[in-house]
């Protein structure tokens, strides 16, 4: 009987300390499946980076002061920059405009967690006063501002109009979307249950629902569309080239005493898979001698390049002594005191003694 009480209490136990982070990645899943459609996503755990990573590359002082200029914060303005669960910067390529000029990527980035979002978003008003615009999209309010160095810049570069005004919007309770002005659009109409992001781009990015960081994205299908491959926003073509090649997969998570780099980039076919495994290899190589600090040369030398089936998988496994090494400031070098030089003494002068002279007779 003891013997099965002590090992209901174990199981409960495991029940406890796993649903939390169970709970996590279905929550952060369930966010990001509510967002439109992008081409790249890179993905940001905070609380994972500052409770699992941040221990082992910080010291206890540092991290701290750290936690102690999160409480000032939140009693300042309110927010807690730990209490934010996951970050995500989404990219969206466009097809060539009508009159077959570059179009911009729309940039987006979309933050969730325990915090309300409008009163951050009211916060911002405050800080940012006249400079800021304020509409109705749907049924969200999104408040703009214009960037006058984007701008000035778009003057000369017309591809760069979509990116002169920059606004925000609370997508619910508890997150909150950053980006350009059509961007956040789309992620209004998503949310509101319009066009969203395919299941599939989900499932690559959180494929370890335990990862610090993690990206995926379709690179060359996204050149290809900005290209015109797939015709224009005015003249839609039948693509010709659709394929997977170039897709990938990239992750950082904590393994032990280790930071784990794991990925992965489709490649049509073996033979092709390793090809290009050897081209990085050799480019990994040649790079590494251009990299004047060694901590970094040999964290890239243990990147290994493998090609599998129809995949090139790249993984390497770094101590966290190395990381932190290479992230300590680096420490001032002392000058010792140049020694005072010996004052200088003159030479005594010699008294010379008269010479006498003996006259012979």
């Amino acid at each position: 009987m003891k013997r099965n009480l002590s090992a209901l209490r174990l199981l409960l136990a495991a029940v406890v300390l796993l649903l939390p982070t169970a709970a996590f990645a279905q929550s952060s899943s369930a966010s990001l499946a509510n967002l439109p459609d992008a081409d790249v996503l890179i993905y940001v755990s905070p609380q994972r980076i500052l409770n699992d990573a941040a221990p082992k590359l910080m010291s206890p002082n540092d991290l701290a002061s750290m936690r102690s200029s999160f409480g000032e914060m939140k009693k300042s303005v309110g927010f807690d920059p730990s209490t934010v669960e996951y970050l995500v910067i989404a990219l969206r390529f466009h097809k060539p405009a009508g009159d077959l000029s570059f179009v911009a990527p729309d940039v987006m980035a979309v933050i969730g967690g325990d915090f309300s979002a409008d009163s951050l978003m009211s916060l911002a008003q405050l800080s940012l006063g006249d400079k800021i615009k304020v509409e109705k999209q749907g049924t969200k309010t999104v408040a703009y501002m214009k960037v006058d160095p984007i701008a000035e810049q778009a003057a000369k570069m017309p591809m760069l109009k979509s990116l002169v005004e920059i606004g925000g919007v609370a997508l619910s309770a508890n997150s909150l979307a950053v980006g350009n002005m059509p961007y956040l659009k789309s992620a209004i109409e998503a949310s509101e249950g319009g066009a969203r992001i395919k299941a599939a781009t989900i499932q690559s990015l959180m494929r370890d629902p335990n990862v610090l960081m993690a990206a995926t994205g379709a690179p060359l299908a996204s050149v290809a569309k900005a290209l015109g491959l797939f015709g224009t926003e005015t003249t839609p073509r039948e693509g010709r080239c659709e394929t997977p090649f170039g897709d990938f997969y990239t992750a950082v998570t904590i393994n032990g005493d280790n930071f784990s780099l794991r990925g992965a980039m489709n490649a049509d076919n073996p033979d092709t898979a390793k090809i290009i495994s050897g081209l990085l290899a050799g480019l990994m190589q040649q790079g590494i001698g251009a990299v004047p600090d060694q901590k970094i040369q040999s964290i890239v030398q243990s990147i290994k390049m493998t090609p599998k089936e129809n995949e090139v998988v790249w993984e390497a496994d770094i101590p966290e002594k190395t990381i932190a090494e290479l992230l300590a400031p680096a420490a001032k070098k002392v000058e010792p005191a140049a020694a005072s030089a010996p004052a200088k003494t003159k030479p005594k002068t010699r008294t010379r003694r008269p010479v006498h002279k003996t006259h012979s007779n």
